[in-house]
């Protein structure tokens, strides 16, 4: 096992940004969740407040994390890793915000389309790296990190099996050009998500790896 405090030092400060930051991504995905079932509901929100106060907050936690590090003594290459988990969770809830700006551009073509099992695994996508981060503070094994990430990869993998099986799905069915083209664009945004997750996990296996 290593100890994260030779990437963070003493002060718990960066293990609650990190978290928080984390906490934000995971959230974000939530409120996906319930943007689409309030469209199922036939309910569609006025605006995407929510979305973009995670955004928000996220880039604030970012900044403030940025900030703390060039007052604490850090190696350059520890600083290195901790600035590229902190770009990798912040991307999360701002691609998420990205897919509910296009939902609401055209609610009316997601009629006919289920994407439960796809915000299914894009939840359990988030809650595990948000999993993985809260396992720095104690200090994250090599053993650990990897079997957490073999879970984030597995997820990953499915998603793209999934992503596959709509597109097929999409292009020999029978769509207008217009919906063809909304459904692909959120079926992009919604790999990009499970992809941010992915690097956000492999961050937290290569510091794992690199301090074991």
């Amino acid at each position: 096992m290593f100890s994260i405090q030779k990437l963070l030092g003493r002060d718990e400060k960066f293990y609650d940004l990190l978290e928080a930051s984390a906490e934000q991504a995971d959230r974000s995905v939530h409120h996906l969740i319930g943007l689409l079932q309030k469209l199922e509901q036939h309910d569609t929100p006025e605006n995407l407040e929510q979305f973009a106060h995670s955004r928000r907050e996220d880039k604030r936690i970012t900044q403030e994390l940025t900030e703390q590090l060039s007052k604490t003594f850090v190696t350059p290459f520890e600083r290195e890793d901790i600035q590229e988990l902190a770009s990798a969770l912040y991307k999360i809830p701002k691609t998420v915000e990205k897919i509910g700006e296009r939902i609401l551009i055209c609610p009316e073509d997601l009629a006919g389309q289920s994407f439960g099992k796809q915000v299914e695994l894009l939840d359990q996508a988030a809650e595990m790296v948000l999993a993985m981060v809260k396992q720095l503070r104690p200090g994250i094994d090599a053993r650990t990190a990897r079997e957490m990430n073999a879970k984030l990869q597995s997820i990953e993998g499915d998603a793209d099996k999934l992503e596959l099986e709509r597109l097929r799905d999409l292009f020999k069915g029978n769509h207008a050009a217009k919906q063809i083209i909304f459904l692909h664009d959120l079926y992009g945004l919604l790999e990009k998500v499970i992809d941010r997750c992915r690097d956000a996990g492999n961050i937290i296996v290569q510091v794992a790896l690199k301090y074991a």
